[in-house]
């Protein structure tokens, strides 16, 4: 499929394999961007949702850490039908729900009915099947309408997740946090901490751990997290230990960090993601296409991009989605990035109708990068004669305000990459906030999507690119490589987008 060459040049995760006996027991104490909206990882494709939910929930299919997709609770790769329609797909023998119950075939089925139903990635993923069945006990079978090329790497991605739970507790809102992982929920106190603790019932795989792949090992008592929204608290924590691990942290920070000696680990994840800007398609001032490009004309990624990271080691502004050298690299609509000509812009405005309208930004300070390009773009905005007002809100104000299209015009946000793009950012899939649903979108994403040849499909990628670019329903600013931290005694913990702590052990 193409995948691990464009993971190559994407997030390494690594392998967490240990030729040595980690010692266990003990807890962590894990400084978070701030709290969860909840813990059902399907309702939400929020990263800090998924971050605490991957170690309670499992999907089918996961990452392992070359980004290419590996079995969880399947068995094994699915069985596909010569005309692509059709997957078998074996499930694992043994595996026990927190509950003591064992996963058979009717939980996963029932699981994917409600992911279809309520998930804005499985709501693309239900217009392309045709019928998802039990085939005995320790199997199931997708049958799709027509090919789906993307369809595994969606079921395998821990945000918007094809999570996998007892079907006693489904419920178009859960009560109950049964997972099939290596740790179970205990307790959660709103803007104090979320509590999960080892699974002593839990099935691993046996293949070497890699990335978010292979086998998962609970060598810790307890996870805490913590909601730490100010970001400068978070490196204080890092740097007195009161925190075993801290996300997120300043790019600023780096240099303290790195001359704090043995009291705390810096962490630098390369190609970490990239941050880009929703544009409400749907209701307000921008639901026009013309006022949304003339309020891309005034922006200038670059200045963006250096304000939110500062150091130039840690962004890169470019406009290909996609790193050089990967399939899904492409050039298309650059002429449109980076453009930062106010007169441009006020002139398009005008000819679009623009009234005045203030455009309603919404940012939040416990991602500060965030805030600080929210700063610069209401600026650019002004010097073409735009009109804004700057929301700054909490994180969870801003995942719950951003599902209310009445209620903003732009909100910045990041992303992980991911070698398929249907996966970065939500905006590829149907139902996600902004409401882009033009038809020039499903045209081109159902061709795309369509064409099962890694090498054609990649070809493809372009048009898509432009057609972004075009209608603007998001900016994708750049790229970055994030600044994170951990206490010397945190053992096995390896970098990756959604931290995870499977595999990580205390010191003694």
């Amino acid at each position: 499929m193409g995948l691990a060459a464009a993971a190559a040049a994407m997030v390494a995760m690594g392998s967490s394999t240990m030729a040595f006996a980690a010692p266990s027991g003990g807890a962590l104490n894990l400084a978070m961007i701030g709290e969860p909206q909840g813990l059902d990882p399907v309702m939400s494709t929020a990263d800090l949702v998924g971050t605490i939910a991957q170690h309670i929930f499992e999907p089918l299919y996961t990452f392992d850490g070359k980004w290419a997709i590996a079995p969880m609770l399947a068995e094994a790769m699915p069985t596909l039908s010569k005309d692509g329609l059709t997957y078998s797909i074996p499930l694992r023998k043994g595996v026990k729900f927190h509950n003591g119950k064992d996963m058979d075939s009717s939980d996963v089925v029932a699981s994917l009915q409600r992911w279809m139903e309520v998930s804005a990635r499985g709501k693309s993923v239900a217009k392309e099947v045709d019928s998802l069945t039990a085939k005995g006990p320790h199997a199931i079978e997708i049958k799709l309408k027509t090919p789906y090329a993307p369809l595994l790497a969606v079921l395998a991605a821990p945000t918007g997740m094809a999570a996998i739970m007892p079907k006693e507790v489904l419920a178009p809102q859960l009560k109950q946090f049964i997972g099939t992982g290596p740790f179970k929920f205990k307790e959660r106190r709103p803007d104090q901490f979320t509590v999960l603790t080892k699974y002593e019932g839990y099935s691993a795989r046996s293949e070497p751990a890699s990335g978010y792949a292979g086998k998962r090992e609970a060598l810790v008592d307890e996870l805490r997290f913590v909601p730490v929204p100010n970001a400068n608290t978070r490196v204080e924590g890092a740097m007195s230990g009161q925190f075993h691990y801290s996300d997120l942290l300043p790019v600023e920070s780096l240099g303290r960090l790195e001359k704090a000696g043995n009291a705390v680990v810096p962490i630098v994840t390369k190609n970490f993601g990239f941050p880009y800007i929703v544009f409400n398609t749907k209701e307000g001032v921008l639901a026009s296409q013309a006022l949304r490009q003339a309020a891309h004309t005034a922006m200038g990624e670059g200045e963006l991009m250096a304000a939110g990271f500062g150091d130039a080691r840690l962004f890169t502004p470019e406009p290909n989605f996609f790193p050089k050298g990967t399939p899904f690299f492409s050039e298309a609509g650059a002429k449109f990035y980076n453009q930062r000509n106010p007169q441009l812009a006020k002139d398009q405005a005008a000819k679009a109708g623009y009234k005045g309208e203030p455009i309603r930004i919404m940012a939040s300070r416990q991602y500060e990068f965030h805030y600080n390009m929210a700063l610069v773009y209401a600026e650019q905005l002004k010097k073409a004669g735009f009109k804004t007002e700057l929301q700054v809100v909490d994180w969870a104000t801003l995942v719950q305000r951003r599902n209310d299209a009445k209620l903003w015009d732009v909100y910045f946000t990041h992303s992980g990459f991911f070698p398929e793009p249907m996966l970065t950012p939500p905006q590829m899939g149907d139902g996600a906030p902004g409401g882009w649903e033009t038809e020039t979108k499903k045209k081109a994403l159902a061709a795309f999507n369509g064409e099962v040849n890694p090498q054609k499909r990649a070809a493809m990628w372009g048009s898509v690119q432009q057609l972004i670019y075009e209608e603007v329903p998001f900016v994708e600013v750049g790229k970055f490589n994030s600044v994170s931290a951990r206490a010397p005694k945190l053992q096995g913990y390896q970098p990756a987008f959604w931290p995870y702590f499977w595999n990580t052990s205390l010191a003694k």
